[in-house]
């Protein structure tokens, strides 16, 4: 059978991977088609977009981009209809993958939404939209499937998180060889992990730097992400105390003591890595007025709303400032406040529901579709 899959963004890409070797596992038959980037790549399949191309965020952001946004939609219609897929998957990404299930409902193919979006914190009325052009739902979150089934009376497949996952089955070199490797010092390392979009990172990553030379004892480690070049980063590197590693975002968690993370699925990555994290979040000053005046939760990492609990600390726009980083850094650094962190962390991974989620969303992907066959 034949499979077109959508991710936007590097997390997607992540996911994307690991589910096109698992649809490959269920259909050795597989044709697949993706938008995705490097990892997806790697996994078979073939590349039509990367999400380098795709990555806008803020809302004022988006609007600036509208023509580009509107060619890529006008591309994806017409690569689709020629790929005529069995299966149209789409990954988080709502934004843009909302828009092509409305158009490929009407063409008559199969809508799969594998990590649904993200409607309980903003948006709720996307629901009628995803009742209309979704088949089947894919959640991995625990509290989604309550609040699909029992909201909104939706059925939906709760698959487990995928991280843990990707998480379980790396392959991580050993502190000595990660050190030698990228030219790291031989102290102990605090991961600044600023996103993987361009505005993102220079929205926050000065910022996270500005308490590295507070820390002498330590040295600070920048995730670059896939999508950046390491020029990109360059201005960042001046401090003697800051270094840099590509695509190692895995290995660098392996071997931190603390964490600064932008918010987002860097935050549940670092909690199941057990590494205690700050998580920091400043957006332009027109984007943040419109959120928050949107979104009414309580949290805005991933830990702390799956938890139902302040388990890490959230420094939001004004907050977020070089005071507060050194204060809550100090605090995560102590080992009374680790210990507690990782009992917290450990019952987190147990409410996400171990490991199979990209087994068990291509079983039930390929299932669906031979059932449709029958």
């Amino acid at each position: 059978m034949k499979y077109y899959i959508i991710a936007g963004e590097a997390s997607g890409d992540l996911h994307g991977s690991n589910l096109i070797k698992a649809l490959y596992q269920q259909d050795t038959k597989a044709e697949i088609r993706f938008w995705g980037g490097d990892l997806m790549q790697q996994a078979g399949g073939t590349l039509a977009k990367h999400y380098r191309d795709l990555a806008f965020m803020g809302f004022i952001e988006v609007v600036f981009n509208l023509k580009t946004i509107l060619s890529n939609i006008k591309f994806c219609k017409k690569d689709i209809e020629s790929f005529a897929p069995d299966a149209l998957i789409f990954i988080d990404y709502p934004g843009f993958n909302m828009r092509i299930a409305q158009w490929a409902k009407t063409k008559g193919i199969p809508t799969h939404y594998y990590i649904s979006p993200q409607i309980w914190a903003w948006k709720e009325n996307r629901i009628k939209a995803i009742k209309r052009d979704f088949d089947q739902l894919y959640v991995i979150l625990p509290f989604e499937k309550e609040f699909y089934e029992q909201k909104h009376h939706f059925p939906v497949h709760f698959v487990g998180h995928p991280l843990i996952d990707a998480i379980h089955s790396r392959q991580t070199l050993d502190k000595a060889t990660f050190i030698a490797q990228n030219q790291l010092e031989d102290k102990p390392i605090i991961a600044v992990l600023p996103g993987s979009r361009k505005q993102e990172i220079t929205k926050m990553l000065g910022l996270m730097l500005s308490v590295a030379d507070i820390f002498k004892d330590y040295q600070f480690v920048i995730a670059g992400a896939p999508s950046q070049p390491k020029e990109f980063y360059q201005s960042f590197l001046q401090n003697k105390n800051v270094h840099f590693v590509a695509n190692q975002t895995y290995d660098l968690l392996s071997h931190a003591s603390a964490a600064l993370v932008t918010s987002g699925t860097a935050t549940l990555e670092t909690a199941l890595f057990k590494v205690p994290e700050v998580v920091c979040y400043k957006g332009s000053w027109a984007s943040y007025q419109i959120a928050k005046r949107i979104i009414t939760l309580k949290y805005i990492s991933l830990v702390n709303l799956i938890m139902d609990a302040p388990v890490v600390t959230e420094l939001i726009q004004n907050d977020c400032n070089t005071q507060k980083l050194t204060q809550e850094l100090q605090k995560i650094l102590e080992p009374a406040h680790r210990e507690k962190l990782m009992q917290q962390y450990n019952e987190l991974e147990n409410k996400l529901g171990g490991l199979g989620a990209s087994e068990k969303t291509a079983q039930l992907i390929v299932r669906s579709l031979n059932s449709e066959r029958l």
